[in-house]
């Protein structure tokens, strides 16, 4: 077991995963208890394994793999049986790279899919039964909580005590805004506001088909997104305080990471160049209309993307540029870390004030379609 987490643990520093650390340090994190994160959305089944490091998580082991939970969900509200079947071998393979380490702790989570599916719960019963693997459907605010919890760090590497982080995460299903306080001196965040978009790649892939690719289809998408968003800016008066230059704009999510990667001119997606980058907006938008030029063909030829990828890269570029002129700011942070990443570092936390784990909450069975709150 022991060489088994050396060799991964020196395969992930390879691969820009973490920081290399001194001798004593790296012996003291050998000591760390380990925990896993399952993040099942619409798209893709995610493991992570990780330990505390001396800046942020020391990750072990990963795991993920374009299960499409979500497909066919918006025509029939129900999860299919070729999508089922999908996601049971991927958690399965979850739970078997699972009992590799001595876990101190896991959590699982299912999103979106799970969420609006009619027959989402007794899919996680299924899971339970089959694979022994507790899923709990976390709510959109707990979403938006998790994706700002992973990206702490970049939160509070910015200029000035105090500010303000507009953060979207664009999913398989739904895609996530959060709109949080932030204070440097403290070395803290508060979520102001969020929505919860019941738009994700995923459905407007299906939805929208091949119309995406052409100028009315495309334009049209985006005025859609963009007319919700404008209700959450009157609501929490973002676009003023970008006036004020007092916003930090934040994605995370295949989307970004790909303009990003794109950007750079990668031949192949490298994480550790993009985590933390700074993407020009101009320089994104100005990428999407080439892609858009080269149609579903050049998509599918492009390393980066890939033909599995292909027909979901358009419909998340549209929500892309749909955030982006609703808040014109001129450049986004990247971030390569997602609610794997949130939620080992709220177990971990969890254990450091409380020297044990805290209990997980409840599954959230009921949700509405559009969740829009704003934080007492």
């Amino acid at each position: 077991m022991h060489m088994v987490q050396q060799t991964l643990s020196a395969k992930t520093r390879q691969q820009g995963h973490m920081p290399l650390l001194s001798p004593v340090a790296h012996r003291r994190g050998m000591h760390a208890p380990l925990y896993a994160a399952i993040d099942l959305g619409t798209h893709n089944c995610r493991l992570l394994i990780a330990r505390a490091g001396a800046q942020g998580l020391r990750v072990i082991d990963s795991f993920s793999r374009a299960v499409r939970l979500g497909e066919g969900l918006h025509r029939t509200g129900q999860l299919a049986d070729p999508a089922m079947e999908r996601t049971l071998a991927a958690l399965r393979a979850c739970v078997a790279r699972m009992g590799l380490y001595d876990l101190h702790g896991h959590r699982a989570i299912a999103t979106e899919a799970c969420r609006r599916a009619g027959n989402g719960l007794d899919f996680l019963s299924r899971v339970l039964n089959e694979t022994g693997l507790n899923i709990s459907i976390i709510s959109a605010r707990e979403e938006a909580e998790l994706a700002l919890a992973a990206c702490t760090s970049l939160l509070q590497d910015s200029r000035g005590t105090t500010g303000r982080g507009l953060l979207f995460d664009i999913g398989g299903g739904s895609t996530e805004i959060a709109w949080a306080r932030i204070d440097r001196h403290a070395g803290r965040h508060d979520l102001s506001g969020y929505v919860s978009l019941p738009v994700g790649i995923m459905t407007l892939g299906e939805r929208d088909g091949a119309d995406i690719f052409s100028d009315a289809g495309y334009s049209a998408t985006v005025a859609e997104i963009s007319s919700v968003l404008r209700g959450f800016d009157d609501v929490h008066c973002i676009a003023r305080e970008i006036v004020r230059q007092n916003v930090m704009l934040l994605g995370t999510s295949g989307t970004v990471t790909t303009l990003a990667s794109l950007a750079l001119g990668q031949a192949r997606y490298d994480r550790a160049s993009i985590d933390g980058t700074s993407l020009s907006v101009p320089r994104a938008l100005g990428i999407i209309d080439s892609l858009r030029r080269g149609g579903m063909d050049g998509l599918m030829r492009n390393p980066v993307i890939g033909p599995e990828r292909a027909r979901y890269i358009m419909p998340g570029c549209a929500i892309f540029e749909a955030i982006v002129t609703t808040w014109p700011l001129a450049e986004v942070t990247v971030a390569d870390r997602g609610l794997r990443d949130g939620l080992l570092l709220r177990m971990i936390g969890d254990r450091k004030r409380r020297g044990g784990l805290s209990a997980a909450p409840s599954s959230l069975p009921l949700y509405s379609r559009m969740e829009h709150r704003v934080s007492s």
